[in-house]
């Protein structure tokens, strides 16, 4: 059995065991074995659980369609689909994938369009994913041709099961994918509607960007509020996440792969930190100062506590509510160690100008580029690459010690450990047996 082993002899094939000898350390809830994110044989495993599996996963906005015949690109895992809104007002999502000889047929990112046709043979789709059309179908002067038994509906594009809830398109492969609402659970579709209430959206834009890590990091990364006050000094100077502010890291209570963490803006610009605080704090700057200060205005227009919220929707989408700022992000799995994030920001429809000018001012928080969103994707980067290279084979989550779940505190790994336990089950990973 491939176990936690000693740091002399660990080669690099020890970080891409085959699937059957992967065995979780003993002492499951408070380690992580590095091939978790770097085998090949684990992530196809988990494309195959997760993204192709009973899970519902984030494809649009239905504000990037609105109209009969608009269409996105977008993925489910790493699959080419297309999201589609049809003539009777419904949205469909199906392969970008010709079911003749398996060309993408879709090249544009958006449009608009009566039909997908693809470029090498011209087969052609309805706005459902429907063969409607096939050049020479019975060949030329009686000669060549599909056979007669061929039907159109029989070789139609692959297509999947969709919910959309309040302008959000999910879609999922699985008939046994539970109903949406039911899959997220209570207090989640609570949290979500508070960003997407049932008011019309509007996209302001988009940013793209490959991430040199796991997919899955990127969900521990938003499950972790150890590193929100050491990593990011902009957080914790302006007042937006401090140690000791109103708080909630949230886990599902039924999984624990959906979660969520909530924090309270302090009233001042500027926090107030403690001589003791700030000396395990090593990025925090006592001179950092804003020249423009209406970044950090709050305008009250939720029906929640939190001033933000970053939830994470098992597999693939976060969605961001810093101050005004609002966006939902696409985890898009390249490899194990690639990800590729599709981020779209967004306002309401009925927003003011100067709304949505406030709501571009705090964007800048966000982004591959952005104040907050540069450090976590430097952060990732080096984790991965330590990883993949190193002697050693085992990640340490020991903070707050054997407590999994929901917690109000942010020294705590809690909810990481919660969607490690799920994600043990449903991979089908054995765990070792303690040693005396």
């Amino acid at each position: 059995m491939y176990q936690s082993q000693a740091v002399i002899g660990i080669t690099n094939a020890d970080k891409d065991p085959p699937f059957e000898q992967c065995v979780w350390p003993a002492d499951a809830l408070h380690t992580i074995p590095d091939w978790v994110y770097t085998s090949k044989a684990v992530y196809d495993r988990e494309i195959d659980k997760f993204f192709l599996g009973e899970s519902w996963n984030f494809v649009a906005l239905e504000a990037e369609i609105p109209a009969t015949g608009d269409y996105k690109r977008g993925y489910v895992g790493a699959t080419p689909v297309v999201i589609a809104r049809a003539e009777d007002g419904t949205v469909s999502v199906f392969e970008n994938r010709c079911a003749h000889r398996g060309a993408e047929f879709c090249r544009h990112n958006q449009g608009n369009a009566k039909e997908f046709v693809c470029p090498y043979h011209q087969w052609s789709y309805d706005l459902k994913g429907n063969l409607q059309g096939i050049p020479f179908k019975r060949g030329v002067d009686k000669v060549g041709g599909m056979p007669p038994s061929f039907r159109n509906e029989d070789h139609g594009l692959r297509q999947l099961r969709v919910a959309t809830r309040n302008g959000l398109v999910f879609a999922t492969y699985s008939d046994r994918t539970p109903p949406l609402e039911e899959y997220l659970t209570p207090e989640i579709v609570e949290q979500l509607d508070s960003t997407f209430p049932g008011k019309k959206l509007k996209v302001l834009g988009y940013y793209r960007n490959e991430l040199p890590c796991n997919w899955k990091m990127y969900h521990e990364n938003l499950k972790d509020p150890y590193h929100a006050t050491l990593l990011h000094s902009f957080l914790v100077v302006f007042g937006l996440a401090v140690a000791g502010v109103k708080a909630l890291i949230y886990a599902d209570t039924v999984h624990g792969r959906h979660g969520f963490m909530g924090s309270r803006k302090t009233k001042e610009k500027y926090a107030s930190v403690s001589d003791d605080n700030k000396s395990q704090m090593r990025s925090f700057h006592d001179h950092l100062k804003l020249r423009d200060e209406r970044f950090l205005d709050f305008v009250e227009e939720f029906d929640s506590p939190w001033s933000a919220i970053m939830m994470t929707i098992w597999p693939n989408m976060i969605v961001q509510r810093e101050l005004n700022t609002l966006g939902v992000r696409q985890i898009i799995p390249n490899g194990p160690n690639s990800m590729i994030m599709q981020w779209t920001m967004f306002g309401y429809e009925d927003d003011t100008p100067e709304m949505t000018r406030h709501r571009l001012r705090q964007g800048n928080l966000m982004g591959p580029g952005g104040f907050l969103g540069v450090e976590d994707n430097e952060a990732l980067k080096f984790v991965q690459e330590g990883m993949r290279r190193s002697t050693t084979d085992t990640n340490v989550i020991q903070l707050d010690a054997g407590q999994t779940g929901t917690t109000r505190g942010f020294i705590s790994e809690s909810c990481i450990r919660s969607m490690y336990a799920y994600y043990r089950e449903v991979m089908g990973i054995p765990v070792a047996e303690a040693t005396a």
